[in-house]
């Protein structure tokens, strides 16, 4: 674990999986220099204007639904603490339709008001850097890792460095950087799109409701930005995979449309009439999912050193032992939380806290491995004859 001086990381991308890892690792003493090459924290998928808190529910415990039933607890108990209801959340309760039915308490989220809640609270130990587009990054002879920009030129460099950039992360590793093999970082851009109006009158319907995307029919927050109203109705989002563009199209809003017919056709009606007379409104951005579609959390794996020790290990085809993987010292990745990181990200940060310290996790083992960013460069090699 580093200690005394050396307590130092750089962690890079200031969307909900970032900034949870600087206020998990300020409540444990470190200083964080914070990158993204945006004009301030929660610019991509971060900044939906409302998403749901609720847990993942399916007949037989999955990895997804045991973390998104962790998740939430520990997402709520931030809320709590940190955000007013009103000003970036508020409780409710979500019909599920279709697969699995049921009603379960939930939460409407603005993920900007979480992430800038975590900033303040962090804001003594955390120096952040915007504007600050990192191109690759380098680990220097004195063990560091250091963050470089396109024209070579160091922002900066710390003995830890996490990177939390979404499907960024894919480039800055595989590209430039060289430190890992892409086919051991299957990330997927999905591009999310959601129709949303200013709610005028009485809501369409009682509570939220999900079948294939959420209708909010209501959702009040006195702290959305000025070109949002501060009382809107929302259906998405759209789930369009290998999709990295953030412009809105008609045909999204036209699949919104047709999922909300399934959930409330009065609300799809009120949709599509608002999109013929050009007043209904969209937000989309692009969100990061890993091949099995759950986040990868962890020290990121070294391929070559991987090589070597199943070499010299005799490694045995169908052994999987993730815990005698080689790492990138000081290296660690934190992405891929798909359409769930208002729910994921405080948990997996935690635990990637945890880890960096040398810590357990305090979780289930076999969670922890299903998130190790190092079970795709294991599957590869036992692909390998």
């Amino acid at each position: 674990m580093p200690g005394g001086s050396h307590r130092h990381a750089l962690v890079i991308g200031a969307g909900l999986a970032g900034v949870a890892v600087c206020a998990q690792l300020a409540r444990r003493g470190w200083h964080i220099t914070l990158l993204d090459a945006a004009s301030g924290p929660a610019r991509g998928a971060s900044a939906l204007p409302v998403g749901m808190l609720s847990p993942h529910v399916t007949r037989a415990p999955t990895p997804l639904s045991r973390l998104s039933a962790l998740g939430m607890q520990a997402t709520l108990a931030e809320l709590q603490r940190l955000v007013p209801q009103g000003r970036g959340w508020q409780a409710c309760e979500v019909d599920n339709l279709g697969h699995d039915p049921g009603r379960w308490p939930a939460a409407l989220v603005r993920p900007a008001a979480l992430v800038q809640a975590w900033l303040v609270e962090a804001a003594s130990r955390t120096t952040p850097h915007w504007q600050a587009s990192v191109h690759r990054l380098e680990r220097t002879a004195s063990g560091l890792w250091r963050a470089v920009n396109a024209a070579g030129e160091m922002l900066v460099e710390a003995p830890v460095a996490v990177i939390a950039a979404a499907h960024g992360s894919h480039a800055l590793l595989t590209d430039a950087s060289g430190l890992m093999e892409p086919e051991h970082l299957p990330l997927r851009p999905v591009k999310g799109q959601m129709s949303l109006a200013e709610l005028h009158g009485a809501p369409l319907a009682m509570r939220p409701q999900r079948d294939s995307g959420v209708f909010v029919p209501a959702y009040e927050d006195s702290g959305l930005p000025p070109e949002w109203p501060a009382r809107l109705w929302a259906m998405g989002s759209t789930y369009t995979r290998g999709d990295s563009s953030t412009h809105l199209t008609p045909e999204a809003h036209e699949a919104n449309a047709g999922s909300l017919q399934t959930i409330c056709p009065p609300a799809a009606d009120r949709l599509r009439s608002l999109q013929a007379c050009g007043e209904l409104r969209g937000w989309a951005q692009v969100r990061c999912a890993s091949l099995d579609r759950l986040p990868l959390v962890g020290a990121v794996p070294d391929a070559v050193a991987l090589s070597q020790h199943m070499a010299a290990a005799g490694f045995r085809r169908g052994r999987v032992p993730l815990e005698e993987t080689p790492r990138r010292q000081g290296l660690y990745l934190l992405t891929a939380l798909g359409s769930r990181g208002i729910t994921l990200a405080h948990l997996c940060a935690g635990w990637l806290a945890a880890d960096i310290e040398g810590e357990p996790a305090g979780a289930e083992p076999d969670l922890v491995a299903a998130l190790d960013p190092a079970r795709f460069a294991w599957r590869h090699a036992r692909r390998q004859p």
